[in-house]
């Protein structure tokens, strides 16, 4: 622990604020502390909105401190209202058991549950909360704040305002089942840290406040930002919904390529905040990206050392490979091995044809490559059409199963960006 850890976070940029930060800085240098971090379980996978609080902890668990990571399978049968203009659909016990299973294997991929006096603990708040009763909640924890407290809260008052945003008694306590977590993480693991994106300030302040009242105890609180894209949405989310850490939700080769997709002027605090190379090696891919920013290597290593974390060095070298076919210009087709081409017919359209040995004229149009022979014969003779990474210019062209790559593949290029991944039926 000789690197200052608050100052490490500091500077990759996972704190937007903290509570008495000059405590908390010695807090730090006196030695091991534990920090903590939830998520309430509404799914069956994390997504990269999750990135950021469990990167923190990674961060902070290398240099030698505890993380805490807690599942709110408690808290998630009610639905954090931070941040929601409307009232979320309450899930079933079954369902939440499922969703905190789910993500137990997507966790290990950041912190370590097994490296010894720092090993990284799992809690389901489930186990607790379950067992309080409703006088016990109301004696020893709600008597400690008061209405004109939580009713100050920006998300309550954004939603009291408004009759179809109305927030129902069950949303309203939310704040104080959190600030009841970390009061029991304090008293059961010495927990002294709480992060959570900038939507939680509040709700980390509640836990705050509930341990001085009760224990005398002085406790902090530290925020990540809410990243959001140059058009500003909320980082993470595509046209086609959230990127989902679970390669069956979201592609490793789709995962790879939001990362590759990143903007020039977010790319360096993307690297600091999403991957454990040192300040020094960034700066260096920094300035070589800054020499020739068309080439995109900072986005490719963010890419990378991000699709290796979460789906292990194949995948990623598959998902990197992938892309490098689709959108780098020429290939060997040799290389296009069958566990690849399964991979681009994925993630393009994809047809099966019955007969190869006949003009490249219908096997574009019955593939729907084309939606004429007349179009199809135009981008043929105008250069546009490639077949297996060869470009072909003859309207007369007739293939064979020569042609045919492993298993019975072929890959058609029309344009800059438009594939087609053809299979024989037979």
């Amino acid at each position: 622990m000789a690197l200052d850890a608050l100052k490490v976070l500091r500077d990759r940029g996972y704190i937007d604020w903290c509570s008495h930060p000059e405590e908390l800085e010695e807090l730090f240098r006196e030695g091991r502390v534990t920090a903590y971090v939830g998520f309430d379980p509404t799914a069956d996978s994390l997504h990269v909105g999750h990135l950021i609080p469990l990167m923190g902890l990674a961060w902070l668990q290398k240099l030698g401190h505890r993380p805490v990571v807690l599942a709110g399978g408690g808290t998630g049968m009610i639905g954090d209202p931070s941040g929601k203009s409307k009232e979320r659909n309450l899930l079933s016990i079954e369902q939440i058991r499922k969703n905190v299973e789910a993500v137990k294997k997507q966790l290990s991929h950041f912190v370590s549950f097994d490296s010894g006096d720092n090993s990284a603990l799992l809690v389901n708040n489930y186990d607790w909360l379950n067992s309080m009763t409703f006088l016990e909640f109301l004696r020893d924890v709600g008597k400690h704040f008061t209405v004109n407290y939580m009713i100050a809260k920006e998300h309550v008052k954004s939603r009291l305002g408004d009759q179809e945003k109305s927030i129902s008694f069950t949303e309203f306590s939310y704040t104080l089942l959190q600030a009841y977590d970390f009061l029991h993480l304090y008293r059961t693991y010495g927990c002294k840290l709480q992060m959570g994106g900038n939507d939680q300030q509040g709700n980390i302040v509640s836990g705050i406040d509930l341990i001085r009242k009760t224990d005398g105890a002085q406790v902090y609180g530290g925020t990540n930002p809410l990243l959001l894209t140059s058009s500003g949405t909320k980082f993470g989310k595509t046209e086609g919904g959230a990127v989902w850490l679970d390669r069956e939700k979201t592609s490793p080769y789709r995962f790879y390529q939001f990362w590759v997709n990143s903007e020039d002027e977010e790319v360096e605090k993307l690297l600091k905040l999403f991957t454990f190379l040192s300040l020094e090696e960034i700066s260096e891919i920094m300035k070589e990206h800054s020499a020739s920013p068309e080439r995109r290597e900072a986005q490719k290593t963010l890419a990378m050392e991000l699709t290796s974390l979460v789906h292990g060095k194949d995948r990623s070298e598959t998902a990197r490979r992938a892309s490098e076919i689709l959108f780098g210009g020429a290939f060997d087709p040799v290389e296009l091995s069958s566990d690849m081409m399964k991979v681009l017919a994925t993630e393009v359209p994809y047809s099966e044809v019955e007969d190869i040995s006949r003009s490249l004229i219908d096997i574009m149009v019955d593939a729907k490559v084309s939606s004429s022979k007349g179009e199809a014969r135009r981008l043929i003779k105008g250069g546009g059409v490639s077949v297996n990474g060869n470009r072909i210019s003859d309207e007369r062209m007739e293939l064979d199963s020569s042609w045919l790559l492993q298993d019975g593949y072929l890959f058609l290029k029309v344009g800059k960006k438009k594939f087609f991944v053809l299979k024989t039926a037979s």
